[in-house]
């Protein structure tokens, strides 16, 4: 259970920090963000070294994201996003109802849908195709997975190749259809900040993370940093606004840690699962899209804004994309915290009603 903790202070995880499989992650990671920096991809210190540690997972080289690292991290973009909570945020909220409940039938039509095309043409079996089918949500449905005895293989790949092409190609969409003048990437170096603010926050964010921890709430480490940044911001309390260095190295972990998730992967495997899970992805896209369309018709909000809060990829991931185009962050967290709560209620009441239709 210690594994699964939101901060995993122990002795083995303190060891992954300095293991060899770490320290090539950091070696491959840097060379590659600043090739695609120097190729001007957008979101360079992330896809870069996601793209290369997956290449290299998939390789057979021994990767390895210690989890200590990557909830740090975490905890700093958390933070990050906080600072984008003020007074205004809540004059908008009484609408957000209305974008948490096509958010709610957008989820339903995803999983049966997604999941009756994996069903008759990747022969996965009812329950491994619902896991697989959900639009996010990995961590916990993994967990769900192993309790009901599913194909934990394919579902984690499935999530995995939706992720990458997800993550890959929203940034590239975003950069190419936005007029040059509209991107405002929020990455710019801050002088003269306070410290000890920053000591503040970090503190009562850790605090913060552990009850929800403790008290099981999904995403804790996202939604503890932004309960405390946003509560300290609009109070005037402290804040704390990082440079674009600290935001950079924080993508490279968060990157490689997507691509440190293809270890126990192998080539073979992920190209028996490419082609549906692109087709799926394309699906759920669509179904995002058409979401995002009828989201544009009750709430005035950038229309890629409301796009990538439909957008079936990591909360973590699609936070970060949120924060380099500025796309509303805090709009598009929390409707990426919504979604997984929203799945982690509805994946199990459609499991009891498919285990209630077997024949006895």
């Amino acid at each position: 259970m210690q594994s699964n903790q939101a901060i995993p202070l122990n002795k083995e995880n303190f060891k992954q920090i300095f293991s060899k499989e770490f320290a090539l992650v950091i070696i491959i990671s840097i060379p590659s963000a600043m090739i695609a920096e120097y190729l001007n991809i957008p979101l360079a210190w992330f896809l870069g070294p996601m793209l290369i540690t997956s290449l290299a997972s998939l390789l057979g080289l021994k990767t390895k994201m210690p989890k200590l690292v990557l909830s740090s991290i975490l905890i700093f973009l958390g933070l990050y996003i906080g600072n984008y909570i003020d007074q205004t945020l809540f004059s908008q909220i009484q609408q957000w109802a209305w974008t948490s409940t096509i958010m709610l039938f957008y989820i339903i039509i995803s999983v049966l849908f997604v999941s009756k095309y994996l069903q008759k043409f990747s022969n996965y079996d009812k329950k491994t195709s619902i896991f697989s089918a959900a639009p996010g949500a990995l961590g916990p449905l993994m967990i769900l997975a192993e309790d009901e005895k599913s194909d934990l293989s394919q579902v984690a790949t499935s999530h995995l190749i939706r992720l990458i092409i997800i993550i890959t190609v929203f940034p590239l969409i975003v950069s190419t259809l936005y007029n040059e003048g509209e991107i405002t990437s929020s990455l710019e170096v801050i002088e003269n900040q306070n410290f000890f603010h920053l000591l503040v926050l970090l503190f009562f964010s850790i605090v913060l993370i552990l009850i929800f921890d403790k008290l099981r709430l999904p995403a804790a480490l996202l939604s503890g940093t932004l309960v405390v940044s946003g509560f300290f911001q609009i109070f005037e309390i402290a804040s704390y606004k990082f440079s674009d260095n600290t935001i950079n190295y924080c993508l490279l972990i968060l990157g490689s840690s997507v691509g440190c998730r293809f270890a126990n992967k192998t080539l073979s495997e992920i190209a028996q699962n490419a082609f549906h899970s692109f087709v799926a992805t394309f699906f759920l896209v669509i179904l995002g899209l058409i979401a995002a369309f009828v989201a544009s018709l009750v709430i005035d909000k950038n229309f890629f804004t409301l796009l990538l809060s439909y957008c079936p990829g990591g909360i973590y991931e699609v936070a970060v994309i949120a924060i380099f185009f500025d796309l509303d962050p805090e709009f598009v967290s929390f409707h990426h915290i919504i979604r997984l709560l929203m799945i982690l209620f509805i994946v199990p009441i459609i499991l009891k009603i498919i285990d209630k239709k077997k024949p006895a």
